[in-house]
């Protein structure tokens, strides 16, 4: 496949969401992740209160298609609790590996492109690796 039919315009417009999510100043919790595929990496700040996020903030180095992952991560991840994100996180897990369906998490469908590139998929799993790092050590309010 050509990078034309990886980076679609929908995907590439998620991309730059990010800046709509700078470093939280005082965070309940900070964690990071790193790819083993590609190296890219993602820095996350949340907020908690009841043991759901907040707020969220990050710092994303990565491919157009873990921008892309971590926007929409961002877009969705405000009222989930950490077992919901595991879920997710092991949803996407299974649909990358071909044995499930797209996961019902919204807007994954602007990266699934990349589902035929495995050199992405670490990219794409990066921000629910992260928050499960992140909110592993997150007190639930605060």
């Amino acid at each position: 496949m050509s990078a034309g039919r990886l980076y679609t315009p929908e995907m590439l417009a998620a991309a730059v969401e990010l800046a709509s999510y700078p470093r939280l100043a005082r965070p309940s919790a900070t964690g990071d992740a790193r790819s083993q595929t590609c190296g890219a990496t993602i820095s996350l700040d949340v907020h908690m209160d009841a043991g759901q996020v907040s707020n969220i903030g990050m710092l994303v180095k990565a491919c157009a298609v873990g921008q892309a992952a971590a926007a929409i991560f961002a877009r969705h991840a405000i009222g989930r609790s950490a077992a919901e994100l595991d879920a997710a996180h092991l949803a996407i897990l299974r649909w990358l590996e071909g044995t499930d369906v797209l996961p019902e998490w919204p807007d994954l469908s602007l990266i699934a492109t990349a589902r035929a590139f495995p050199a992405r998929h670490g990219a794409m799993l990066l921000p629910w690796k992260a928050a499960l790092a992140t909110l592993s050590t997150a007190p639930a309010s605060g």
